[in-house]
């Protein structure tokens, strides 16, 4: 899950790159990067840290030129040093530089082809270097010192036809453009928009669609599962499908956490979406407890907050803020260990008393994933004086690990793998555990677009759109883990 961002101005473009980003932050905090074309040179800054702290009125001052990328982080594959930061570039052919967010399933077996069969070198573990020397390659073998849109789009459905899991890709050709090209199943979201200025048509493509409003860009549509798009230097605009045949399944879960409120993906809007999720729970609470005894609900802030108000209303209680956020700690779910995870909780949420004291209080959270932060927040709400704690996740159970981009990826660290509901709710402490049936979950987005057939469910689930084998799991499981992370961080 990291935020990505292009554009092809008529004026400098970094700033718009800056502020873009900026917007996506809470998609990835642990580094930032931005390249621009600056006539035949490229621009290029980049380091571990957030938007603002990477960014320098210096390090801004060097990135001239009207087409650029930028990317914000967040460490799935890999390690974390400042090495792995994006934009990668390669110098050939053409000069290319690259920004990625998602996560491949194949990394392994393309880096041995890279090696072996195209003669590179893969210089960090990032599966995003991979597949910029996936593309690299398969723009070298067109074999032409200039390129078409043709040349391009070719090279481009051959990394569909190697390259496996759940990607959306920005790539800057050095003299021809802006290229953005997502995965065949459209698992990782991409939006394209247009801003016309007196000097001209601008397009920008990017992670979600609220990066594009605070630009002022009109949003045009999704990319399109498989397809690509080229914005080129003279203003010019081409697509195409690269690939055919998969099967449209976007992530369910940028709905329930990962995408703002204010986006839209998938023609959907996020915070509607996110109503009907309220609606849903409401529904089932009163379907299983008629007299839920319910005095107040109270939203984990602030992915939960507007499930929370829906489901507050239906259930005819009083909404009630009964935390309040240090806005200056990250989102814990995105941090990168198990202990920096904990030991944010207590600096996160502090209970306002007053609304807990003597009361049964339903807690509503958008997901339930490691638990140890739900196991908190349901003792700080017994420690302010509640009487009954309930809890509700506007998610179904969360345990399969998701292998396209999102760090969920050892089963033993899932707080649901392997166990009932009920068994949970003991876990975690609660007086009662609801969870959002995916059935309702899946209802809930897909009455914003009726075309949406599928979604990548797989950590509801357990099954995976790209087909997996169980050693992949085991793998990932051995190099993501928390443990795993940790002994990297302290070699």
């Amino acid at each position: 899950m990291c935020g990505i961002i292009g554009i092809v101005g008529v004026t400098e473009v970094a700033s718009s790159l800056y502020d873009g980003l900026t917007v996506l932050q809470h998609r990835g905090q642990d580094a930032a990067g931005i390249v621009t074309a600056d006539g035949d040179k490229l621009r290029l800054h980049k380091d571990n840290g957030l938007v603002r702290d990477v960014f320098t009125q210096a390090s801004m001052s060097r990135l001239r030129g009207r087409l650029g990328i930028g990317h914000c982080r967040y460490p799935t594959a890999g390690s974390d040093n400042a090495d792995e930061a994006q934009p990668f570039y390669v110098n050939s052919p053409y000069g290319i530089a690259f920004a990625h967010n998602g996560n491949l399933v194949n990394t392994a077996e393309l880096r041995r082809e890279m090696f072996e069969d195209d003669r590179r070198h893969i210089n960090t573990d990032s599966d995003s270097e991979v597949l910029l020397n996936v593309l690299a390659h398969e723009l070298q073998i067109q074999d032409r010192l200039a390129l078409s849109p043709d040349h391009i789009f070719k090279a481009v459905a051959g990394v569909h036809a190697r390259a496996r899991g759940g990607y959306a890709c920005l790539a800057l050709i050095q003299g021809y453009g802006l290229l953005a090209f997502r995965d065949p199943h459209g698992i990782r979201p991409l939006v394209m928009g247009e801003r016309v200025t007196p000097e001209g048509r601008e397009y920008a493509v990017a992670s979600e669609s609220v990066a594009l409003d605070v630009l002022g860009f009109r949003r045009l549509r999704d990319v399109a599962p498989g397809e690509a798009v080229l914005a080129t230097l003279d203003g010019g605009l081409h697509t195409r499908r690269c690939a055919e045949g998969a099967v449209h399944a976007p992530c369910i879960f940028e709905y329930v956490y990962l995408a703002r409120p204010d986006s839209m993906i998938e023609d959907v809007s996020v915070y509607k979406a996110r109503l009907r999720m309220g609606q849903k729970l409401a529904e089932k609470i009163l379907r299983l407890r008629p007299d839920h005894g319910i005095d107040a609900v109270i939203p984990i802030p602030d992915t939960s907050r507007t499930a929370a108000s829906a489901l507050a209303e239906a259930l005819g209680v009083p909404f009630r803020e009964g935390f309040v956020k240090n806005r200056y700690v990250g989102r814990t779910f995105i941090m990168p260990g198990q202990g920096e995870r904990v030991k944010s909780v207590r600096r996160k949420l502090n209970p306002v008393e007053l609304e807990f004291r003597k009361k049964n209080v339903l807690l509503v959270d958008d997901s339930i994933v490691r638990g140890t932060t739900s196991k908190q927040i349901i003792q700080m709400a017994r420690d302010a004086g509640a009487r009954q704690v309930f809890f509700a996740s506007a998610a179904p159970p969360v345990r399969y690990p998701n292998v396209y981009g999102i760090d969920m990826p050892a089963a033993a660290e899932l707080v649901a793998a392997g166990r009932t509901e009920k068994e949970i709710e003991q876990l975690l402490g609660a007086d009662w555990l609801i969870y959002q049936d995916l059935k309702d979950l899946i209802w809930a987005v897909q009455d914003g677009n009726e075309e949406l057939k599928q979604f990548d469910t797989s950590c509801f689930s357990g099954e995976y759109v790209t087909g997996l084998d169980q050693h992949y799991l085991q793998q990932i499981e051995m190099l993501r883990s928390d443990d795993a992370k940790a002994a990297r961080r302290s070699a």
